[in-house]
């Protein structure tokens, strides 16, 4: 089923304009809601994030799916106070792609007689909490696609620098194998914190994230590019980083 995933998102990678420059290959991995860390989501992630089952009765397997940014649109982002605009239609384009991929999976497992649902890559929110009812990235951890940074962003074995997206199926998953060894290198030693440096707002820090004040940068940065549309996006803090395209 992985490389069913990673199939589907290379052939609609291809199929979009500025393929070339934007994206580099995609990784995929799946987890079982059997898992113990899946079935305590609603404990370490928030109380209001979704149950697999929740989304999906009959739920069986997960698949999360990375989408990884060019070192070209990383770097082009790394300085100034606001985003890029090839950071903008990266972002723009690629939760367009991941919508893509995911009705596409969904269609192609219900056509083999399973179950299968997509939540949206982003606006998926409460506006009041400012949380995800359904976190990409805390379910591609459990699937064993990277480990949390200091960002909080998943740190890939591609890198954080891209966008995550991911289904829940009734159909059984075979598990991938969580990592071992943390990639952040300040989780690991101490020995970075780029990300926090990045932050042009102050909101990202070495205790957490104020997720007003980043929001409040996210709506700054969403009019700046009006040809593009609108991308309430900033992306500092995993661009032009020892983790934004590898493990350090």
């Amino acid at each position: 089923m992985k490389d069913v995933i990673l199939e589907e998102i290379v052939h609609a990678m291809a199929a979009r304009p500025h393929a070339a420059w934007l994206w580099r290959e995609p990784l995929a991995a799946s987890a079982s809601v059997d898992d113990p860390l899946v079935g305590s989501l609603k404990e370490w992630v928030h109380p209001g994030h979704l149950m697999p089952w929740e989304l999906l009765p009959g739920a069986r397997g997960i698949v999360a799916f990375f989408i990884p940014f060019s070192e070209q649109v990383s770097m082009g982002n790394a300085q100034g106070r606001f985003q890029s605009a090839s950071w903008a239609r990266a972002y723009r384009e690629t939760n367009a792609l991941i919508d893509e991929v995911g009705e596409r999976l969904c269609g192609m497992l219900r056509s083999r007689g399973h179950e299968a649902v997509f939540v949206p890559a982003t606006h998926d929110f409460d506006e009041e909490t400012l949380t995800s009812r359904w976190s990409h990235r805390h379910v591609a951890f459990t699937a064993g696609l990277g480990t949390l940074g200091l960002n909080g962003m998943l740190i890939t074995e591609r890198g954080c620098c891209g966008r995550l997206g991911s289904i829940v199926t009734s159909a059984r998953m075979k598990p991938d194998t969580r990592h071992r060894v943390e990639f952040c290198l300040f989780k690991r030693s101490g020995s970075c914190g780029m990300c926090v440096d990045r932050c042009p707002t102050g909101a990202l820090t070495g205790t957490g994230l104020d997720k007003k004040e980043c929001y409040a940068n996210l709506l700054a940065n969403a009019p700046l590019y009006p040809d593009i549309g609108w991308a309430d996006a900033c992306g500092k803090c995993v661009s032009g980083l020892p983790c934004s395209c590898r493990i350090p």
